[in-house]
């Protein structure tokens, strides 16, 4: 297997878990970091030991990256991605993929048309909990599922808003507590349930001031499948509490907070049920992001970059390919066109 060289767009809070994810892989290194803001790319390379590009067209230009991540603002990354396409290198983008989903179609139609790959960062599928419930769902231990629900309550100060011009905004965070915050817990919950046929929702601004966005949110789903749903969101629940999902269906039903699976009961017990419950009790190590966006762990991360170039190497589809990554942003973008016309929406 070749050394995949890996390059990252934008060196703010979130390259810091892309560099530690690629420093822990085999087979790669990182090569390079780009930022157009002064400084900031030579001090990410120092503390990386990697080279530091201010200029986006000499950091595409080195021969050695194979693979880019874009870490910028949600806003900026079709324009990381498609210039990382066009230079055909593989995309790998931080969620969102992007803001609305005719941007997400820009960044698919791009890397098919340079024949590279893409993929979306949801590392919460890469959970060893939410992989064994996906398996629960796919061995239909579940019966007929009645309810999914996501709940991110979470706090952001008004600090965090007030500490970047582009925190808050729709033009570069293209919303708030569901965009945002709840994105990872959206994007697991469409993994699990398959898709939404419709939704309707409810955005408010209560708790910040000086931001364009939601930061409290409600939304009800009709899932194809016939199950209902639910997504709540908030960023002004002091002190913030972990994200929490709910299955349930006729004959079990699992609730999971974090990575912590706090109930796991089937109809039809199997032996490894109570491994499950004795394993995944408390398996969470870290804050989750409920009040501070850096209490995450690398290790996701780490497994979703390995699985990415896994899929190089297979020739296989990633993952979580463009078109699975732009789920979310599909729902998302749903509940705020609902919000807006207080009308359901239904998805294609």
């Amino acid at each position: 297997m070749k050394t995949r060289g890996f390059g990252i767009i934008g060196c703010g809070m979130i390259s810091e878990f892309h560099a530690q994810a690629i420093e822990h892989m085999e087979g790669v290194r990182l090569v390079a970091g780009f930022d157009p803001v002064p400084g900031r790319a030579a001090k990410f390379g120092e503390a990386h030991n990697c080279l530091g590009y201010e200029k986006l067209e000499e950091f595409l230009a080195n021969p050695d990256i194979d693979i880019v991540t874009v870490a910028t603002p949600s806003g900026l990354h079709l324009d990381g991605a498609l210039a990382a396409a066009n230079a055909k290198k593989h995309v790998i983008v931080e969620k969102p993929l992007e803001i609305t989903p005719e941007r997400c179609a820009q960044i698919i139609e791009a890397c098919k048309k340079n024949n590279v790959q893409l993929s979306g960062v949801f590392p919460s599928r890469y959970h060893a909990s939410a992989q064994q419930v996906k398996k629960a769902i796919d061995e239909g231990r579940f019966g007929k599922i009645v309810f999914a629900e996501a709940s991110i309550k979470w706090f952001r100060s008004q600090e965090y808003y007030d500490s970047g011009a582009w925190r808050g905004t729709w033009k570069m965070d293209g919303g708030g507590c569901f965009m945002n915050q709840g994105i990872h817990a959206i994007d697991l919950l469409q993994w699990f349930m398959g898709p939404v046929d419709e939704v309707t929702a409810y955005c408010e601004t209560i708790g910040h001031e000086r931001i364009e966005v939601e930061d409290t949110a409600a939304a009800v789903l009709k899932f194809k499948n016939g199950a209902l749903g639910a997504i709540c969101g908030t960023t002004c629940a002091y002190p913030g509490l972990f994200k929490r999902m709910e299955i349930l269906g006729t004959k079990g039903s699992v609730i999971i907070e974090e990575e912590d699976i706090v109930k796991w009961r089937f109809e039809e017990e199997t032996a490894e049920d109570e491994n499950i419950r004795k394993e995944f009790g408390h398996a969470n190590n870290f804050g989750g992001g409920a009040s501070d966006p850096s209490a995450i762990s690398y290790v996701p991360h780490q497994k979703l970059f390995e699985a990415f170039v896994k899929s190089l190497e297979d020739g296989t589809e990633p993952e979580v390919g463009g078109e699975s990554a732009s789920k979310s942003v599909e729902i998302i973008c749903a509940a705020y066109e609902s919000a807006r016309t207080g009308k359901a929406v239904k998805l294609s």
